[in-house]
């Protein structure tokens, strides 16, 4: 198996990915019987080599509720008959789960509106209450 790339400055080895095969359930007649074509991929981000302390605490942070006890992200395909295929989606599907993993959202900077914004906010408002104010009775109106 050929490393995985998840980034430019990101490639997981072959030895961090342990891959495991088993026979997929569903539909297939007899091909479903005998043939291990289900994949389960294995990636330890706890005791990868290749991520550093802050690559890992992010990992660890934002992938909480994939990961194992001891650490693992564990993920299945089983959507192709074909083995190979199945391993290519898993192995997709892990670097994409990690790219946004890794993902450093953007601090968001408070703004202040701009004086046109302000001015026809307060416009809206102005006609708004010249609207109501025609609605109301006038003393002496009969209604």
């Amino acid at each position: 198996m050929e490393p995985l790339r998840i980034n430019a400055r990101l490639t997981l080895p072959p030895k961090e990915l342990q891959v495991a095969f088993s026979r997929s359930g569903g539909p297939g007649g007899q091909n479903v019987n005998k043939v291990e074509t289900r994949v389960e991929l294995r990636f330890s981000v706890r005791d990868s080599e290749v991520l550093g302390e802050v690559r890992r605490g992010r990992l660890m942070e934002k992938l909480k509720s994939r990961l194992t006890s001891s650490g693992e992200l564990v993920l299945h395909a089983s959507k192709s008959r074909h083995r190979a295929r199945n391993v290519e989606d898993v192995r997709e599907r892990l670097a994409e789960l990690l790219r946004q993993g890794l993902h450093v959202d953007r601090t968001r900077r408070a703004t202040k509106p701009t004086r046109g914004s302000k001015e026809r906010r307060l416009k809206q408002k102005k006609q708004r209450s010249d609207t109501k104010k025609q609605r109301r009775s006038r003393p002496g109106d009969d209604g």
